[in-house]
């Protein structure tokens, strides 16, 4: 180690994102520990698990499944935060590969052909800097070796907040605001349509409704936290 990288961590150690600890060698963002105590709903394995059921009736969904169970509240909760607030971009791709590889020995996610994440508006995304679902996406291609198509589904609209909405709200704001670009380059495939957080599930549905336009085209949902 040089002097400059001695000094840096001894001014600036590298802590970990939950407990605060120093983290060591190999560690990125999180501790072993709290790694290892990440609340992961294991969803990837079951069949018509309780994400899935959440899009039963709604719109036709090959697998889903969401890699932790979010609460506010919770130490996990500046997972999130950190991501979609802070600026934290490489957690949201460090996430994305501890994901990938959960998916990688799921059954139901083996025929993946495309990653695709929901978009942002050009306006919301260019306040933020990033879209944190395609830093999401980013790790997940890494590690599943599928490739990543992040402006083909556009978002034509920016409407109000969803936070405080009802889920018929949700579902009636979300309407008609996502397009495909280029159908045709999705006709056939298997998409994995990712996001951060499952709510309500609106904004995946609509995602959903606007991939369908393309021919015999299967959707597969991946979200990094399911709220609970």
């Amino acid at each position: 180690m040089s002097i400059f990288s001695y000094l840096v961590d001894l001014f600036y150690p590298n802590l970990c994102l939950i407990c605060g600890e120093t983290l060591v060698k190999d560690e990125q963002q999180l501790c072993l520990k709290c790694f290892n105590h990440i609340p992961k709903t294991n969803f990837h394995l079951q069949k018509d698990n309780p994400v899935e059921k959440r899009f039963w009736g709604k719109v036709p969904i090959e697998a889903a499944s969401s890699y932790f169970f979010f609460q506010k509240g919770s130490g996990f909760q500046k997972l999130i935060h950190e991501l979609k607030y802070r600026g934290n971009q490489e957690l949201g791709v460090i996430l994305g590969r501890y994901a990938g590889i959960d998916l990688l020995r799921a059954e139901n996610f083996q025929k993946i052909d495309i990653i695709i994440p929901v978009p942002l508006h050009k306006s919301k995304e260019a306040k933020r800097g990033y879209n944190q679902s395609y830093l999401i996406c980013k790790g997940l291609s890494e590690v599943m070796e599928k490739p990543l198509i992040s402006r083909n589904l556009v978002r034509m609209q920016e409407r109000s907040t969803q936070t405080k909405k009802s889920v018929f709200e949700r579902f009636e704001n979300m309407q008609g605001i996502f397009s495909l670009r280029d159908p045709k380059e999705l006709e056939g495939k298997h998409i994995l349509l990712v996001d951060d957080v499952l709510t309500t599930g609106s904004t995946l549905e609509a995602c959903t409704h606007a991939i369908l336009q393309a021919k015999n085209v299967k959707v597969s949902v991946f979200t990094l936290a399911l709220a609970i």
